[in-house]
């Protein structure tokens, strides 16, 4: 488990001890390695978003976990704001399964997504910064085809609890909780 745990290892993340070994290291790790991105870490930021779609989607248990682990590549691949989502994607599939890997790789397309649908929606000063690296906004033929995709609708959810999950002090437990629900879904994909 140790090198799992090292920031730019490409390793997939086999067991539930792991995954939480990594989480854990979240604390005190930011989206960028200067801490000049979003204003909580990694940490807080998972569990924020986790809790929101724990909220939103009480029955979506993978949908939850897509929350709580789609920024695990700024964790293992530091300032590489374009691939963070690919590096996590690849990390989680062998333990969550395909459809917590394919949400974790689609938040950031379905953000560039939302600017091209919604062009008023208001993003947070870093995620702003990074659509650019991350291909920028969608163009039409590329944000219809994005719609088409079976997993979009879904995607726009993870998305849109990414942006709101970014709350300085705000308690929504701690990450022991997500064991459970980790548990769950591996012996689900097993």
């Amino acid at each position: 488990m140790e090198l799992s745990s090292r920031p730019g290892h490409d390793r997939p993340v086999r067991s539930v001890d792991e995954l939480m070994e990594l989480l854990h290291t979240c604390r005190g790790a930011w989206d960028t390695p200067d801490r000049s991105g979003d204003p909580v870490d990694l940490h807080d930021h998972a569990l924020q978003t986790a809790h929101l779609l724990r909220r939103s989607h009480p029955a979506d248990k993978e949908l939850q976990l897509a929350g709580l682990v789609h920024d695990l590549g700024h964790l293992l691949h530091p300032g590489d704001d374009a691939g963070h989502a690919d590096t996590a994607a690849r990390a989680v599939r062998p333990l969550l399964g395909a459809r917590v890997s394919r949400l974790v790789r689609l938040h950031v397309p379905a953000k560039r997504y939302l600017a091209a649908v919604e062009p008023d929606r208001t993003l947070s000063p870093q995620s702003a910064l990074t659509l650019r690296a991350q291909g920028g906004v969608m163009g039409p033929a590329e944000a219809a085809a994005f719609g088409r995709d079976p997993l979009a609708e879904d995607a726009v959810i993870l998305r849109q609890a990414d942006d709101a999950g970014k709350v300085v002090g705000l308690d929504v437990g701690v990450m022991e909780d997500w064991r459970p629900v980790l548990e769950i879904v591996a012996e689900y994909v097993k």
